[in-house]
């Protein structure tokens, strides 16, 4: 992998693994949680808007496009975005890192409750249970003073699975999109309108420096940056490298929220991390005598940019409403202008092996 791909998959790892950093940060200097999701949406379309701009791509002009994308907005932006600040007010920041990581599992249950999802095997479905058994690790109910069962955690769980229902629409509503870019900031234009319904539980605007720093760091840098970056390494190595990050995140919030907040993390966080990273990845796996492959971990978190770029890059979804193909990386289209290279099955162009963009 060149360098410059390398860099940016770092900085995709750091900038979206932060976002829980930033959002605790902006909590413990003042802002409450509309506050919060409102100014992100807000600078996250600035972002998207400038960088569509100067990609000459438009927004969308016809309403039934609008209608889907507002509908997006609600369960992929709007909603988990907002939930996860509130999660974030009684919820470690790396916490809510590794609780982001459970999207895929709450994709898989959809899937299955849904009937969508045909291609359940043991290996699948003990990773859906050792993810879930991973969340119950580290919120450790049996102790009262981190039990599962609050408002925080409860929260968090719930902005993971509003990510997979988002996931499961935009696949089959939002599909063979043009001008990403622009897609995607009407996409967060739309969030930032639902956002406003919360102007009147805002409150009063009471932070300091850090606060101010810590929400422009989270809508510019966390949302609208990480965006193009993610959009950038796609286009540039193909999804493998993109879903990569996907391994990094949680490590990276329990990293930042260790060094940068003093949180803890003993051995039964690590241990709880690993557990429902292992999960996620098990139930990325299909059968092999259905011709797949095993599939990559996912890209998805709660600071990541709105998906509608990956689905716009990635011609093909899977069932469960996670991306199954991109267009091929240069080294891809190297090995189909080459007859006599055997060109080896991708991760991701199984069926219902996709690895979901960002939050």
């Amino acid at each position: 992998m060149p360098l410059t791909s390398t860099l940016r998959m770092a900085a995709l790892a750091l900038l979206w693994g932060s976002g829980f950093l930033w959002i605790k940060l902006a909590l413990n200097h003042g802002l409450s949680p509309a506050q919060i999701t409102i100014t992100r949406c807000a600078l996250g379309t600035a972002v998207l808007l400038l960088l569509a701009r100067s990609a000459g791509q438009r927004l969308p002009r016809d309403r039934a496009t609008w209608t889907r994308l507002a509908i997006a907005a609600l369960f992929c932006n709007a909603i988990p975005f907002a939930l996860f600040s509130i999660g974030e007010q009684t919820v470690d920041s790396g916490i809510a890192g590794v609780m982001n990581a459970t999207t895929p599992l709450w994709s898989l249950l959809l899937g299955i409750l849904l009937g969508t999802d045909r291609g359940l095997g043991r290996i699948r479905l003990t990773g859906l249970f050792l993810g879930f058994a991973g969340t119950l690790l580290i919120f450790a109910p049996w102790q009262r003073s981190a039990g599962l069962l609050t408002w925080g955690a409860l929260s968090l769980l719930a902005a993971a699975a509003s990510y997979a229902i988002a996931f499961a629409y935009m696949a089959r509503k939002l599909t063979d999109q043009g001008a990403p870019i622009a897609m995607s900031a009407a996409q967060l234009l739309a969030a930032t309108a639902w956002t406003t319904l919360s102007v009147p539980t805002a409150g009063a605007l009471h932070t300091d420096a850090t606060g101010l720093l810590a929400i422009t760091a989270l809508g510019i840098l966390g949302t609208g940056v990480t965006f193009y970056l993610n959009y950038r390494l796609i286009a540039d190595e193909g999804p493998t490298s993109a879903a990569t990050v996907g391994y990094l995140l949680p490590v990276v919030s329990v990293a930042l929220g260790a060094l940068v907040l003093n949180e803890s993390t003993g051995p039964r966080i690590w241990a709880g991390m690993a557990v429902v990273l292992t999960g996620v990845a098990m139930t990325r796996t299909r059968r092999t005598s259905e011709g797949d492959v095993a599939g990559c971990p996912p890209a998805a978190d709660g600071a990541s940019a709105p998906v509608t770029l990956l689905k716009a890059t990635q011609s093909r979804q899977t069932e469960d409403g996670l991306p199954a193909a991109a267009p091929p990386s240069p080294a891809e289209r190297a090995h189909d202008d080459n007859p006599q290279v055997i060109r080896q099955p991708s991760p991701l162009r199984g069926a219902g092996n996709g690895a979901p963009s960002p939050h």
